[in-house]
């Protein structure tokens, strides 16, 4: 009898030993699908808060860019304007006299050919004299962050 209950108690301790076999290699296997599932949903989430973040900051600079760019074209009409006694009669005026380097990119349009400029109502030299340019704008037909136009701005 004894040899009997040894045999059954050593079958039933390989039965849990195979158990425990078996449990650890599903362990070591890797994910299951809900596991997986789990972390795509969570990054999923991620990336939909950090997306339009990241974008929202590229608008940003961009209009950061266009503020500095329109205040040192504008800067520079002043300044040719008080020089010459006339305004710039193009953009390429206060590149040729050096008043700058180049025109400025609009940063929204990606462009420097798409500045929209205002010319002056009356010349400063007189009534004989020609029209200038008095003010410049983006040429973007885009709102801001703010909710104005950049063709006002």
């Amino acid at each position: 009898m004894v040899g009997i209950t040894s045999a059954s108690g050593l079958s039933s301790r390989l039965q849990h030993l195979r158990a425990q076999s078996r449990r650890g290699n599903r362990l070591l296997r890797g994910f299951t699908l809900i596991e997986l599932m789990i972390v795509m949903a969570i990054i999923s989430v991620l990336l939909a808060i950090a997306i339009p973040v990241y974008q929202k900051s590229i608008i940003r600079a961009k209009e950061s860019v266009l503020r500095n760019n329109l205040f040192t074209i504008r800067n520079m009409i002043d300044e040719y304007t008080i020089d010459k006694q006339k305004a710039p009669e193009t953009l390429d005026d206060l590149v040729s006299e050096g008043y700058l380097r180049q025109i400025p990119q609009d940063p929204i349009t990606n462009s420097n050919e798409t500045w929209k400029i205002t010319m002056e109502d009356t010349p400063i030299g007189g009534a004989n004299g020609t029209p200038g340019i008095f003010d410049v704008h983006s040429g973007s037909d885009k709102t801001s962050l703010e909710g104005t136009p950049y063709a006002d701005w």
